[in-house]
């Protein structure tokens, strides 16, 4: 084509994204009519080019990374926060708690324990646990509704106002445990309320902006925000509880609280539910996302299908099993950390931290190691994940058997426990993202699922952790509690193996009429990923390195 046929069909398809400002002209035309055609083409253009570059200096999905892991660790500095508050909070000097194993020397030689402060609540070991378990009866609640509800009307408000709701809550907490401790349970119910949707509610946004070949690393990138929160609440509550600010103890939930406030302000003013929604995207991403995963569908939700299908079970079941083992550590480490190890309580949330700041790296890395694995052909989807869930389940629960017998060495006891709680992060490349790899478009519902099913160890390991050692602060307990904690991990790993699968189970797509019309409609991947694309694109996801049979 000569340069003048090219500028004239470009003069002509201007004259249509004018809307009309401009009509046609013929290379014949006077030169003042073609410069006037010239305009609009350099203002569309320009436009164009805009709407490629986006208006933000970061990928759309990736200032939605950056802010869902912020919210993560917010979400668990507030369920967190009291694991160490209510070791500053009890009285264990009285003779109803004074129940501590003298088997293990004071790592400091007893001179720690003249700065020690008293808590002002007279709770035995079973009322902590009941304390400690409160938040996960309202947490299994919201789980399934939160999944549903995501999946239908978008995670962004349900997610934020899940946060909002814990955070406000989180501040009145010392008024609550001063007036009664059924108060105090009370509003850790409705704060588990609160936070049960923002785990579904995140996986359907990723539902609708991951795309396929970077869906571990955006998502772990996101919950690994889960592991860093822990890390910064165990410390920063130590501290405070050992401080003279607002009191000691009540000064973490204040400032957790707030913090969590802040956060909402500005999810609420930066997230969007879906690309399509998002008025600063760049086109080029937009087109990216959507012919990767496709456009948002309205689709029923196949109940029966995902009730019946093996594979959401396995994730189910693995989700259960790391759970149990997370909450009770979660919960109970810092306990086992004074009642045992015998450190004070500054030290006992630093060193309580450490774990999880390995899971943390550990999280993040399996994450990018899955995706590069999938993505460069070594290893299908399917066997990606169970290989990370075997590491992620059957290291921890080895290593938490040994931890019972390192005896009173307080440096191989963390070595271990941090071990084995951080090697736990590598779950993330496994059972936990693969709600997205076998149904994208109700991974929200099938989070729902998993974690609701998840969450009963939340307030039944403390209950057990409670149980057996009240009135028994032994190692001897202790090993009791990490044998069960092993076993359970064991039959996780293997049912997982077992069960799971990696490709998209054929429930989760289109039906088959519908399907057919919208590939009729569609251009094919090579073409939908050319520039100037806007045709409809479904179900169009690239297939696995190489493809497992049914």
């Amino acid at each position: 084509m000569s340069r003048s046929q090219r500028t004239s069909s470009h003069s002509s398809y201007n004259s249509i994204n004018a809307s009309g400002r401009y009509s046609h002209h013929s290379d014949d035309d006077g030169g003042d009519d073609e410069a006037d055609s010239l305009l609009p083409s350099y203002a569309d253009v320009e436009k164009k080019t805009r709407d490629m570059a986006g208006s933000q200096c970061m990928a759309a999905r990736h200032v939605l990374a950056l802010m869902a892991f912020l919210g993560f660790v917010n979400v668990y500095c507030l369920r967190v926060d009291l694991s160490v508050a209510l070791v500053a909070m009890v009285n264990s000097t009285s003779s109803k708690n004074s129940t501590g194993s003298q088997e293990c020397p004071d790592p400091q030689g007893g001179n720690s324990t003249s700065t020690k402060k008293s808590g002002e609540f007279n709770w035995n070991e079973e009322t902590q646990g009941y304390i400690l378990g409160a938040f996960f009866y309202g947490y299994i609640v919201t789980q399934l509704p939160g999944g549903w509800l995501a999946s239908k009307f978008g995670g962004k408000n349900l997610f934020g106002f899940g946060v909002l709701c814990t955070s406000v809550l989180t501040i009145i907490t010392p008024f609550a445990a001063r007036f009664s401790v059924y108060m105090l349970i009370a509003v850790r119910v409705l704060e588990g309320i609160g936070e049960g949707v923002t785990f579904p509610a995140m996986h359907a946004m990723w539902g609708s902006w991951a795309p396929v070949w970077e869906r571990s690393k955006l998502a772990a990138f996101t919950y690994a925000g889960a592991q860093l929160g822990t890390v910064i609440s165990l410390p920063i509550s130590g501290i405070l509880c050992d401080s003279d600010i607002a009191g000691g103890w009540p000064s973490v939930f204040y400032i957790f609280g707030s913090l969590g406030c802040i956060w909402f302000v500005a999810w609420m003013l930066i997230v969007h539910n879906t690309p399509a929604d998002h008025p600063r995207i760049s086109s080029s991403e937009r087109e990216y996302i959507e012919s990767s995963i496709g456009k948002k569908e309205d689709i029923s939700t196949p109940w029966k299908q995902i009730f019946t299908c093996p594979a959401v079970w396995a994730i189910a079941v693995a989700h259960f099993c790391n759970n149990w083992g997370f909450y009770t550590l979660l919960t109970c480490l810092p306990t086992y950390m004074k009642q045992i190890l015998k450190f004070d309580m500054k030290e006992n949330g630093i060193l309580s931290g450490i774990p999880y700041l390995v899971a943390w790296v550990m999280q993040t890395g399996s994450g990018f190691a899955a995706d590069f694995l999938r993505g460069h052909g070594y290893l299908s989807t399917g066997n990606t994940r169970k290989i990370f869930n075997t590491i992620g389940l059957i290291t921890p629960g080895v290593l938490l058997i040994v931890v019972g017998y390192v005896g009173c060495d307080h440096t191989l006891a963390m070595t271990f426990l941090s071990l084995g709680v951080g090697l736990g992060g590598c779950i993330m490349g496994g059972y936990n993202i693969n709600h997205l790899d076998i149904a994208p478009k109700f991974a929200g519902v099938l989070m729902g699922i998993t974690n609701g099913l998840a969450t009963i160890p939340g307030f039944v390991g403390p209950a057990v952790v409670g149980y057996l050692t009240n009135n028994n602060q032994t190692r001897g307990q202790w090993q009791i509690v990490f044998y069960i904690t092993a076993a359970i991990y064991f039959f996780g790993a293997v049912f997982y193996d077992v069960f799971a699968k990696g490709e998209e189970m054929a429930w989760s797509r289109c039906p088959y009429k519908e399907r057919i019309l919208e590939i009729e409609e569609s251009p094919p991947p090579a073409q939908a990923r050319g520039q100037g694309s806007r045709l409809p694109i479904a179900n169009t996801d690239l297939p696995p390195a190489y493809s497992e049979e049914e």
